[in-house]
C-alpha cells in the first residue's frame, strides 16, 4: 500500500487530506511541523510527501531540502496558502528545492488525487 506523509501545521488541512487519501486507499500519516515530518520520514519511509511551506519550528522549504538530502528520489508535493506575499513565490521556490508539484490552498481534491497517481507511475 502506498504510504503518504502529510506535513502541515493546520489541523483542519491535515484532517481533510487524510480523509481524502484514506478514502482513496492510501496509508496516511501526518505531522504538525517539519521537525516531526522529517522524523516520521526517517522512521516510515513514505512514498510521497505533501508538505505545507509556511509552518513554525521548521518551515517547508527547509523540510524539503533536508528530506531530499536523505532521499533524492522522494516525491514531494508542496502546498501553501501564501503568507504575506501570496503563495506563488513560495510554490516556485519549493520546485527549486525539489518538489515535483505545488498547489495553492485550498487544494482541489481531484487535482491532488490525479497528481498522486501520476507520481506513482
Amino acid at each position: 500500500m502506498t504510504k503518504i506523509l502529510i506535513i502541515d501545521d493546520e489541523e483542519p488541512i491535515r484532517k481533510m487530506l487524510r480523509m481524502l487519501l484514506e478514502k482513496n486507499g492510501y496509508d496516511v500519516m501526518d505531522a504538525h511541523n517539519g521537525i516531526q515530518g522529517v522524523k516520521l520520514f526517517k522512521e516510515h519511509g513514505p512514498d510521497i510527501i505533501i508538505t505545507d511551506l509556511i509552518m513554525p519550528d521548521k518551515e517547508g522549504l527547509e523540510t524539503i531540502r533536508e528530506i531530499k538530502e536523505i532521499s533524492p528520489d522522494i516525491k514531494i508535493i508542496a502546498i501553501s496558502g501564501g503568507g504575506v506575499v501570496g503563495p506563488d513565490m513560495y510554490l516556485e521556490m519549493a520546485k527549486k528545492f525539489g518538489a515535483q508539484y505545488s498547489f495553492a490552498k485550498p487544494v482541489n481534491n481531484d487535482e491532488m488525487l490525479s497528481t498522486i497517481k501520476e507520481l506513482l507511475t
